[in-house]
């Protein structure tokens, strides 16, 4: 057997320990942001069973599902159409996104959890989607969700969730808005509200493929011309949201519930307007967001400066857990999409540069007495919360300051026998080329200011 040429999946990534720190620092933030209004972290599996994850994301959405083989042979002699029926053998699958496991949990555990809800969760999700720019089958997500309350100061919050994380991580975003209420009403004003789904994936692709595609599409999913050419002056209504909505209400009037989504925006952007939320909100009808689940506002933000595609979105959800046996429980919530941030932020050159530093104060070893001294020295550093290591071998300053480089450790501290004669490191900004004297006794205080 000859030697295997090691390989990931396709959709796949591995992290060395400089993007590690980058992807951590948006983690980080993300979570700081969410610990301030008030959220709880959790964790659910990386997966779930078939029967939870089925059904919930829309058609698209089920296309898209990892299926995992159950534990056995169970295919052993069966025949090739036995084998085509997964569920024979699938049971489990891998965790498309994060909400519909949060309803699970929120189900499973109602006697033990205090309503509302309020929980962030950071973790892995896959999708079996065909991999390019910004789009992968393994990615993270963060999310925030808040479950048993229909008060929409909670989508306001949100709003503010979006505009303090992008804030903080230096990115400009623009956040488009629309509800499923006012699609329903749309889909009821051209006479085909038993076409919801159709009309929502449809029109959910009118950025990515144009309006003529999305109106062929329409044809093909068995609307009529006439209804079709009813749809395209709502999705080409121009003006602010205020003068769309306006004339919204014209167009939606035979439908109580597309009206009571134009009530429910006009809160909202009451809210906003009211809050001194600097972030621009825009009311977008061909945002529908393909998923089964959401049932009033929609989400959905994009980065101005970069080219990728949605960095977060999300929406309400009212009865996501009545499929699991809890009706009438309505949450609302966003997902950032960590991968595609650290594009955007890659791409702009927004990260700190400390954020690419493991380690901040390097020692060089040249020989026994001089590693005796550092190692005292390192300690007084750590304890001080400066991440510091020294060479493990003695050997010669060349190499050892290479191998500083090649780390991009900012900081070189320098222990030789003069150094232990005056009791007074030379410390080397390996970024200027500066080089000073600072007394052993002195030196973590230094350092520590330098971070």
């Amino acid at each position: 057997m000859g030697i295997q040429k090691p390989s990931i999946p396709k959709g796949t990534r591995d992290f060395s320990p400089a993007e590690m720190m980058r992807r951590q620092y948006i983690f980080d933030t993300v979570k700081g942001v969410f610990r301030t209004y008030g959220f709880a972290p959790l964790e659910t599996p990386s997966m779930e069973n078939l029967s939870t994850l089925l059904g919930k994301y829309g058609e698209e959405g089920d296309k898209l599902l990892f299926k995992i083989l159950n534990s056995g042979d169970y295919a052993a002699g069966l025949s090739d159409d036995e084998v085509r029926q997964a569920s024979r053998i699938c049971e489990k699958g891998l965790r498309y996104d994060l909400t519909v496991p949060f309803a699970r949990y929120v189900v499973q555990h109602q006697g033990e959890l205090t309503f509302p809800f309020k929980r962030y969760q950071v973790q892995p999700v896959w999708r079996a989607d065909r991999p390019q720019k910004g789009r992968y089958r393994e990615f993270y997500q963060c999310d925030v969700d808040v479950i048993g309350t229909r008060s929409l100061l909670c989508e306001v919050e949100l709003i503010e969730i979006v505009e303090r994380v992008f804030r903080a991580l230096g990115i400009r975003v623009a956040l488009k808005m629309n509800n499923r209420k006012i699609l329903f009403g749309i889909a009821e004003a051209i006479g085909h509200a038993d076409k919801m789904m159709d009309i929502t994936v449809a029109i959910d692709k009118l950025e990515k493929i144009g309006l003529d595609n999305v109106k062929a599409e329409l044809l093909e999913r068995g609307l009529g011309q006439e209804a079709v050419d009813k749809l395209q002056p709502i999705l080409e209504l121009s003006g602010d949201n205020s003068q769309k909505l306006t004339k919204l209400r014209e167009v939606l009037a035979v439908s109580e519930t597309g009206l009571k989504g134009i009530e429910e925006m006009e809160t909202v952007f009451g809210y906003v307007q009211r809050s001194g939320i600097g972030l621009t909100v825009e009311l977008d009808l061909s945002l529908a967001r393909g998923l089964n689940y959401y049932t009033g506002a929609i989400f959905e933000v994009k980065a101005l400066d970069f080219a990728i595609g949605s960095i977060c979105g999300g929406g309400r959800y009212d009865d996501l857990t009545g499929i699991f046996g809890m009706p009438n429980m309505s949450g609302v919530g966003i997902s950032f999409g960590a991968d595609r941030i650290y594009d955007v932020m890659t791409g702009l050159n927004l990260f700190p540069e400390e954020v690419s530093f493991t380690t901040r104060v390097f020692f060089t070893n040249l020989g026994a007495e001089e590693e005796a001294a550092s190692l005292e020295l390192l300690r007084s550093l750590r304890d001080a919360g400066v991440a510091a290591e020294i060479y493990p071998e003695c050997g010669k300053m060349k190499k050892q300051m290479e191998y500083a480089n090649r780390r991009s450790i900012p900081y070189v501290v320098i222990i030789g026998s003069q150094e232990l004669e005056t009791q007074a490191a030379t410390v080397k900004d390996m970024r200027s080329g500066e080089q000073r004297q600072v007394p052993f006794a002195a030196l973590a205080a230094d350092l520590e200011s330098r971070r």
